[in-house]
């Protein structure tokens, strides 16, 4: 079976598909934004878009836990949405998962000008899985009052 073109899919899908959210800016300019997976900025663009490109990255969070999943499409398995992801998952410290993030978009060859936009999304998820420590309350700096006795 013959692949269509990235080129040809993103003039198919760029004014109108189910993943648009187009929202009003200043004045009468309008913001286009996308929901798509596979997409690190959620901007309506050819370079970002996870349904045209046929390589694409995605970071988010994975479970319950405090680790992160990055995932890249298999460019052999276009035809086969079961088997198009390749997932892993990091549960390192934030320089250590953000020099995995580096090897994987960059070294490779894979999507070098995505890097900056893999490494924002991934400062973004791992900011959002500190959870701040609920149920501890603040210290009374006042000085306590003894009762006196009697």
């Amino acid at each position: 079976m013959a692949t269509v073109p990235g080129q040809l899919i993103w003039e198919i899908v760029k004014k109108n598909n189910s993943f648009l959210v187009k929202e009003f800016g200043n004045g009468t300019q309008s913001v286009q934004f996308s929901r798509e997976s596979n997409n690190l900025y959620n901007l309506n663009s050819y370079k970002h878009s996870g349904l045209a490109n046929k390589k694409t990255v995605t970071i988010q969070q994975s479970g319950k836990d405090q680790s992160v999943l990055l995932a890249t499409t298999k460019t052999k398995k276009q035809n086969k949405p079961a088997a198009l992801l390749h997932k892993s998952v990091m549960k390192k410290e934030f320089p250590r998962m953000a020099k995995a993030v580096g090897n994987q978009v960059v070294s490779n060859y894979y999507r070098p000008d995505l890097k900056k936009a893999a490494l924002a999304r991934l400062s973004a998820v791992h900011r959002s899985l500190k959870v701040l420590k609920s149920g501890v309350k603040k210290r009374n700096r006042q000085a306590k009052r003894i009762p006196a006795r009697k």
